[in-house]
């Protein structure tokens, strides 16, 4: 009964043999799942024809709805690719695998990648090297079979729609991490493709699971006002209609729903309650051809009011996911704003089934290869350049950042738009236009107007880039606290073209970067031997080379030596922290050879943290104070018996460091300097000011919790305009 009723679902225009292909595809998976069930307690092969039905309504050819049966043969049966190539074709074998292949997409993209890696607890970081390559090169291929037939993501969303609508037979939290899964990952992924009938769907079915009390307040609001709602729309349509024929336009008029989450976006977009939002109502125009289109859009301008700025033409510049139409507002009869959306059939199939809508089974298939290469274009270059990535966190981060994240759309000074992640910069559109632009751009306007490179591109921003002739990046790009890149694209170009630089030009400069980081933070000598490995360098000159051209920053050295510190403790030991900092350490804290129970004060004048070398000094009646290795009170004692060798233990407390800020006065600097001590909630413990004409030297106690976040604060301080130095104080 069930095959029969998915064989009536099927395009009315597939061969017999098509026919025939399918239900071979339907026996083999009904056979192999056979015993298997789905937490609904149905049998398992009910859920490979749900996917293969939501295909089947996208009208995609046969070979999709065979390779949806058999999606989950390989994984969970005997089932072998060699088989399903011998019984069905090798292109039904390479769909199935490659669906398979993205199986792991959400567990590799949400970090599950460091689960159960040997050494992880322990800092056995050659094993962990090991499979963190394993990682990226799961990574590449998952990427890899997503952009050489983006036939498999359209069954993979199938597979996770049909989840999501049974998703209400799982534990919670199950539920829950599913559902942020598909938010994060599968409706940013339809969308990008620009499948809008399963993002919105994806997006709602997450959404009450995610947020389950503010989807059932929306719901609930929605469905009160449903019958008023409904009855304004049938009025709008009807005074659409009677203008449009006026005018000899013909043209199919619907309601355009708007879907639970989006109506959630907007009210924390725009910080409104429900009841304040207004643009709930929207209408769909589909109209015979572009030349309707413009002509119903000047019939919906005359007779009501347009809102300024609600224009959009995405006729004239399409997105890059190909989408099409014309978009506005305008205020209506009852004196509401009004969403309107004009498009042509092909364009409304394009918008509702995106990339899918290139497989729409048709008897002409001549036209189809060119164009299909022309829409997925923007996922092959984004493939291109991720090759550059060398490890399993960066190809996440460029992943997620460039395809996963919310998209702004900006004009060039020739009026085309380009489609980048939010969040994007200046430099981010220079490269993304030219690789040649990015490497000269100097500075750049936007809507006319000079601003400096770290402003945040938005939505309708026209941006014309300023070049010089010659010359290339500056290394201050690659400095994240700056803000001056955000794309992962932006950022593997600029790493490039400095790798390309001599290499004993980048060994000097990579050593002249971390030598004055660790002088700015007071660190005398390092033992770069246990990062190295997780540094993915093999030498301390490769690692001055990898700073030199970009590939590491300096303060993913300083992070990794936090990291190596903290590892080395007791793994049961929690960390303590307090208020304020003081000058007696708690017993775990500074270990004293030889000596168990000993109290341990850190001595004020040189203040040691985590990271500095330690020396203990005993003292009468005070136990051991604890000094840097350096301070000059140490190398002037000349009782050396009293000197014990003291190491770092568990850091319970936050430790005082004074810092000197050196900066050309100028309104407003204490105030920024106060922020952004306030910004990392560190204690100002004490500050002082001195003037010398315009020069300013401010000296700051501060209570950190160790290395990485004072070098942290000491980039921020150093950022701030008319600031030049900042740095840890060295005793004496």
């Amino acid at each position: 009964m069930q095959l029969e009723q998915f064989l009536e679902k099927l395009p009315e225009n597939y061969s017999v043999f098509d026919i025939e292909q399918i239900k071979k595809a339907y026996q083999i998976a009904q056979k192999a799942h056979e015993g298997q069930t789905l937490p609904s307690g149905l049998p398992y092969i009910s859920h490979c024809v749900a996917v293969a039905t939501i295909l089947a309504e996208m009208t995609v050819p046969p070979e999709l709805i065979i390779t949806a049966l058999l999606h989950d043969a390989v994984e969970d049966t005997n089932i072998t690719l060699e088989d399903i190539q011998k019984e069905f074709n090798q292109e039904v074998a390479t769909l199935v695998d490659g669906v398979t292949k993205l199986t792991h997409l959400p567990n590799l993209l949400r970090g599950d990648q460091y689960k159960d890696i040997p050494g992880k607890e322990k800092g056995q970081t050659p094993h962990r090297k090991v499979r963190e390559d394993e990682i990226a090169e799961t990574l590449r291929k998952t990427f890899l079979a997503m952009s050489d037939d983006i036939r498999v993501v359209l069954v993979k969303l199938a597979d996770r729609l049909h989840n999501m609508r049974t998703l209400s037979y799982l534990e919670e939290d199950i539920q829950k991490r599913i559902a942020q899964e598909t938010l994060d990952i599968f409706a940013p992924l339809a969308n990008r493709l620009g499948i809008w009938q399963i993002k919105w769907e994806l997006e709602d079915l997450a959404f009450r699971y995610v947020s389950p009390k503010e989807y059932k307040s929306i719901a609930e609001k929605l469905a009160n006002r449903r019958a008023d709602r409904e009855k304004q729309i049938q009025e709008i349509i009807n005074r659409l209609h009677k203008e449009l024929e006026a005018e000899g336009i013909k043209a199919k008029i619907s309601g355009r729903p708007k879907h639970i989450y989006s109506i959630y976006q907007k009210m924390v977009q725009k910080e409104k309650p429900f009841e304040m939002l207004m643009d709930l109502r929207g209408v769909r125009l589909i109209v015979e051809d572009v030349a309707a289109c413009y002509k119903a859009l000047g019939v919906v301008h005359m007779k009501w009011h347009p809102i300024p700025g609600e224009f959009d033409d995405y006729i004239a510049a399409k997105k890059d996911n190909n989408y099409q139409s014309l978009h506005t507002a305008v205020i209506f009869d009852d004196g509401k704003p009004l969403e309107v959306q004009i498009r042509t059939e092909d364009m409304h199939e394009s918008a509702e089934y995106g990339i899918a809508a290139h497989w729409r089974y048709k008897e002409d298939q001549s036209n189809i290869k060119e164009s299909y290469q022309q829409k997925i274009s923007w996922l092959r270059s984004l493939f291109a350049w991720q090759q550059d990535e060398e490890n399993a966190d960066d190809l996440v981060d460029s992943w997620k950042s460039d395809v996963f994240k919310d998209r702004v759309y900006i004009l060039t000074p020739q009026g085309d738009i380009i489609d980048l992640p939010a969040g994007s910069t200046p430099i981010d559109f220079a490269y993304h236009v030219h690789t040649e632009i990015g490497h000269r751009c100097r500075g750049a306007k936007i809507n006319g107007k000079l601003v400096s490179l770290d402003y945040i591109l938005k939505t309708g921003d026209q941006v014309e880039i300023l070049t010089a002739k010659r010359g290339g990046p500056s290394r201050d790009w690659l400095n994240t606290t700056l803000g001056l890149v955000h794309t992962s694209r932006a950022r593997s170009k600029i790493k490039q073209w400095f790798k390309k630089q001599d290499r004993d030009l980048n060994l000097a400069q990579g050593k002249a970067i971390l030598e004055k980081e660790f002088k700015r933070l007071g660190l005398k000598s390092v033992n770069f031997d246990d990062i190295l490995p997780e540094l993915n360098v093999k030498t301390i000159e490769d690692l001055y080379v990898a700073i030199g051209c970009g590939d590491i920053g300096s303060g993913r050295v300083i992070n990794k030596l936090a990291e190596i510190e903290e590892e080395e403790l007791e793994p049961e030991l929690e960390f303590e922290l307090v208020e304020a900092p003081s000058t007696i350490v708690p017993s775990d804290a500074v270990k004293v050879m030889g000596l168990k129970g000993i109290a341990t004060t850190m001595a004020k004048c040189c203040n040691p943290m985590p990271g500095d070398e330690i020396i203990g000094y005993i003292t009468r009646g005070r136990g051991a104070t604890i000094h840097r290795a350096d301070c000059p009170n140490i190398l002037r004692v000349t009782e050396k018996e009293r000197l014990v060798e003291v190491s770092w233990g568990q850091p319970g407390k936050t430790f005082t460091v004074p810092i000197q800020i050196k900066a050309y006065d100028r309104q407003g600097l204490m105030g920024d300097i106060s922020n952004v001590i306030a910004d990392e909630s560190i204690n100002l413990i004490d500050m002082s000011l001195k003037m010398n004409q315009h020069l300013a030297v401010i000296k700051i106690v501060l209570g950190v919790q160790g290395i990485s976040q004072l070098s942290r604060v000491l980039t921020k301080l150093e950022n701030l305009p008319n600031v030049f130095e900042a740095k840890r104080q060295r005793p004496g």
